[in-house]
């Protein structure tokens, strides 16, 4: 699981989590993000020996806790037999040393454990680099960890001793690589703007579906367009865009794109990192945002996702909100979510209850963006009537003589084709 950036244990088998309630939180919010925390263990195949959260008045500089407390918790984690201890609170790199060696144990943040499950999930060129980039950036400024055991050779020359030689020698490794991954990296946003770019020369609507990890994204992404996109019950199972084609009503194409879940206390240099993949939001013309209405904690969900688009610059988007998993819900739990968002569609990705609303909706926002207009095609162009099938919406044709009168929708764009056969 680790490498020599990090000198940790490659075998960890048992955890043991510590979780903090600061008084600016929520009551029960610190809870709610260690049970959260100890799902994103599980998903590196961890046990999790114990769970324990710990009241905070004021963070400890050296420890983030007080010594005293950090002490019984050593003990505790020692008694279970753990081999690492994770903290829900992100720790500073001194920190982390300082609890390493007051233990003997590894030690690591949430942050960390999000990394690596990036890492393991992480399958398509882009997504790697961007894992790859991301830890990188987070290794650099804990390099020391890996060499405290030659800190006495440190000489007091120009030069120092073998251990601070050693460590500049990594971070100049470190910061080349994040160079070179950051080169690469541009290499392939730029393959995939091209590949946007020709999507958008037949200008098709486009909407981006985002919300909390593990709400269902994928399977509503299936159950619309039939696509077979990975569909698993553990959190961020997908990392990369995947974009479908859906056909709504009157032939309207409609290109609908899965995005990376998002989870609250995103490392940020992974909202970073991922900015490439999560472009598709920015770009689209509306975005669906998915909400597993059978989490108990979904108005803490909701609020991330929109704090995640709002750091993308993406908050300005059209939105349509969506309750996922109708068919396990509760009377109570559907009362909830329309004290949430009163305008929001209820929909089960499953059954495919509610999503003939969804579809409606969407052609209601595309025909917003869209001209409305009848025009009057000669039978020689059937080209005209091939083009509005393709970027647009036709709601009815008739046959007259010499012509075919439509009557539709099409972008904006394409005023300037469809111009000389507009009916005035």
């Amino acid at each position: 699981m680790a490498d020599f950036l990090t000198d940790k244990p490659s075998n960890l088998q048992r955890a043991f989590l510590v979780g903090v309630q600061t008084a600016e939180m929520a009551d029960g919010e610190g809870a709610e993000l260690l049970s959260e925390l100890k799902e994103l263990v599980e998903n590196l195949r961890i046990e999790v020996a114990r769970s324990t959260l710990v009241h905070l008045r004021r963070p400890n500089p050296a420890l983030l806790l007080g010594s005293g407390k950090a002490e019984e918790l050593v003990a505790l984690a020692r008694a279970d037999g753990a081999d690492v201890i994770v903290f829900d609170e992100a720790l500073s790199p001194a920190q982390q040393r300082n609890w390493e060696e007051l233990s003997g144990l590894a030690v690591i943040d949430r942050q960390e454990v999000i990394l690596e499950i990036f890492a393991d999930r992480a399958h398509t060129r882009e997504a790697i680099l961007q894992v790859a980039l991301a830890r990188m950036e987070y290794s650099l400024p804990r390099l020391t960890r890996a060499w405290t055991h030659l800190s006495r050779q440190r000489g007091k020359g120009a030069l120092g001793g073998e251990g601070e030689t050693q460590l500049e020698q990594d971070r100049r490794i470190v910061r080349d690589r994040i160079a070179h991954l950051k080169a690469e990296l541009k290499k392939v946003v730029s393959q995939r703007d091209v590949q946007r770019r020709k999507r958008q020369r037949v200008p098709v609507p486009t909407c981006a579906i985002v919300g909390y990890t593990n709400a269902g994204k994928s399977t509503l992404l299936n159950k619309l367009t039939g696509a077979r996109v990975l569909v698993v019950d553990k959190l961020f199972a997908t990392l990369d865009p995947t974009t479908r084609q859906l056909v709504l009503r009157g032939n309207q194409k409609l290109l609908v794109t899965d995005t990376v879940g998002f989870i609250r206390r995103l490392p940020h240099g992974l909202v970073e990192a991922f900015k490439a993949t999560l472009e598709e939001t920015i770009v689209a013309d509306f975005l669906i945002h998915v909400i597993d209405v059978t989490n108990p904690n979904f108005e803490h969900h909701h609020a991330t996702t929109l704090a995640v688009l709002e750091e993308l610059g993406a908050a300005d988007r059209t939105m349509v909100t969506v309750f996922n998993k109708l068919d396990a819900a509760t009377p109570a739990m559907v009362q909830r979510a329309r004290r949430l968002a009163p305008d929001a569609l209820l929909v089960s990705a499953h059954t495919g209850e509610g999503l003939e609303s969804l579809e409606a909706r969407c052609l209601e926002l595309i025909a917003e963006k869209h001209q409305a207009t009848e025009l009057l095609v000669p039978h020689g162009r059937y080209d005209v009537i091939a083009r509005m099938h393709a970027v647009g919406h036709i709601q009815s044709q008739e046959q007259e003589d010499g012509a075919v009168r439509l009557r539709g929708r099409y972008p904006a764009a394409q005023a300037a084709f469809f111009e000389p056969f507009v009916v005035r």
